[in-house]
C-alpha cells in the first residue's frame, strides 16, 4: 500500500484536530486544533510535512487584516501608545536577564544557543543570527516553537477566565458579504507586499510588507474592509500547522532537553508577562486585554490572529510587538558578541 503524501497526511491530521476541537467546544479550534494534532502526530513519529511557501502566503492575510484596520483615526491615536511603549525595552531586558541564565546555567547550553533562544524576537531572525554565531539551530527552533506553543495555548484559556471573551464570533464579514473586487485587492496586496518586503530584506516580510501596502490602500479609501472571516479561519489553520510540524522527527533527548527548556522558559515568560500587564494597567491605565495581547511574546502572527478573533485594537497590539522585534533584532547581535568576548576574556 503506497504511503500517503506528507502534505496530504499533514492536512488530514490538522483537519481532524480542528474537528475534534469544534466537537468538544475547545477554544480557537481552527488554530489550536491543527496545532495540537500535528504536535501529537510529530511526537508519534508520523512523517508530517509543512506546507512551505503556501503557509507563508496565508500568513500575509494577517498583515492585510492589520493594514486594513489602519485609517486616519487610528494613525491619530498612535502617539497615545507612548505611555505603554516605554515598558517594552524593560520587558525585553528582563526576559533576557532571566531567560539566558536559565538556558545557559540550568540547561547547560552554549552561549549562542542560550542567548538566541532567550531572545523574544522573530523565530527566523533569531535562527539566522544564532546559526551565524555557532548556535544549535535545532535546539533554538524547538525552544522557540515550544514558547509559542505554550503561550498560544494558555492565552485563550486566560482570556476566557479573566475577561469572558467570545472566541466563537466570526472574525469579520463573510466572503459573500464582502466586495469581490476588494477581496482580489487584498490577495494581491498580501502577495505583492510579501514579495517586495522579502526582496528588500525587511524582517517579518510576510506580515509587514502586506500590512504596509494594505495600510496605503486603506488610508486612500481603496480597501474599506478586513479580509473575510473564511480567509482568517484558513490562516489560523495553516498557522496551527506551522507550529505543530516543528516537532516532526523529534528524539527523546530533544524532548527532555530542548522541549523541557522551552517549557520552563515559556512558563517563566508567562509570569513576567502577567506582571508587566498588571503594572501597565495600573501605571498607564491601559486596557487589560490589549495589554495582555501586546506583552505576551507568543509569536507576532499568532498574537495577531487572537487579537483579530477577540476584536482587540490591532494597531495597538501590532505596534507593541513590532517595537519589541525592532529592539531585539537591532540589539541582540551586538549584545551577543559583547557577551561572547566577555566569556572568552574570563575563561567562562
Amino acid at each position: 500500500m503506497p504511503k500517503p503524501n506528507g502534505i496530504v497526511l499533514t492536512l488530514g491530521i490538522a483537519a481532524l484536530g480542528a474537528v475534534l476541537f469544534v466537537v468538544t467546544g475547545l477554544p480557537l479550534p481552527l488554530l489550536l486544533g491543527p496545532m495540537m494534532a500535528c504536535l501529537c502526530a510529530g511526537l508519534a513519529g508520523l512523517p508530517l510535512k509543512g506546507v512551505g511557501a503556501f503557509g507563508t502566503f496565508m500568513r500575509t492575510f494577517l498583515g492585510v487584516a492589520v493594514g486594513s484596520a489602519i485609517n486616519p483615526e487610528v494613525v491619530a491615536q498612535i502617539p497615545s501608545y507612548l505611555n505603554t511603549l516605554v515598558f517594552v525595552p524593560v520587558f525585553v531586558a528582563i526576559i533576557g536577564l532571566t531567560g539566558y541564565p536559565l538556558l545557559r546555567r540550568v540547561f547547560g547550553m552554549d552561549h549562542a544557543t542560550a542567548f538566541y533562544s532567550a531572545m523574544p524576537g522573530g523565530l527566523q531572525d533569531m535562527l539566522v543570527f544564532g546559526e551565524e554565531a555557532g548556535g544549535d539551530v535545532r535546539a533554538m527552533s524547538l525552544i522557540h516553537a515550544t514558547r509559542v506553543l505554550v503561550i498560544v495555548t494558555i492565552a485563550p484559556i486566560l482570556m476566557q477566565w479573566f475577561w469572558q471573551v467570545d472566541l466563537t464570533a466570526p472574525p469579520g464579514l463573510s466572503a459573500l458579504d464582502t466586495d469581490p473586487v476588494e477581496i482580489g485587492l487584498m490577495v494581491a496586496a498580501g502577495f505583492i507586499g510579501w514579495k517586495v518586503a522579502a526582496r528588500v530584506g525587511l524582517f517579518g516580510a510576510s506580515l509587514l510588507g502586506p500590512m504596509i501596502l494594505t495600510a496605503i490602500l486603506s488610508l486612500s479609501g481603496v480597501i474599506t474592509h478586513r479580509p473575510p472571516a473564511e480567509i482568517i479561519w484558513a490562516t489560523q489553520f495553516f498557522i496551527g500547522i506551522g507550529v505543530g510540524v516543528k516537532y516532526v522527527g523529534i528524539t527523546a533527548r530533544e524532548i527532555k532537553l530542548f522541549v523541557g527548556a522551552g517549557l520552563a522558559f515559556a512558563l517563566l515568560l508567562s509570569v513576567i508577562s502577567l506582571g508587566f500587564i498588571e503594572a501597565i494597567h495600573l501605571v498607564a491605565q491601559a486596557d487589560h486585554l490589549e495589554s495582555f495581547l501586546s506583552f505576551l511574546p507568543g509569536g507576532q502572527g499568532e498574537m495577531v490572529v487572537i487579537a483579530i478573533v477577540v476584536g482587540a485594537d490591532l494597531s495597538f497590539v501590532v505596534t507593541h510587538h513590532l517595537f519589541r522585534l525592532i529592539i531585539v533584532i537591532t540589539l541582540a547581535p551586538i549584545i551577543a558578541k559583547w557577551m561572547a568576548r566577555k566569556d572568552r576574556g574570563t575563561g567562562a
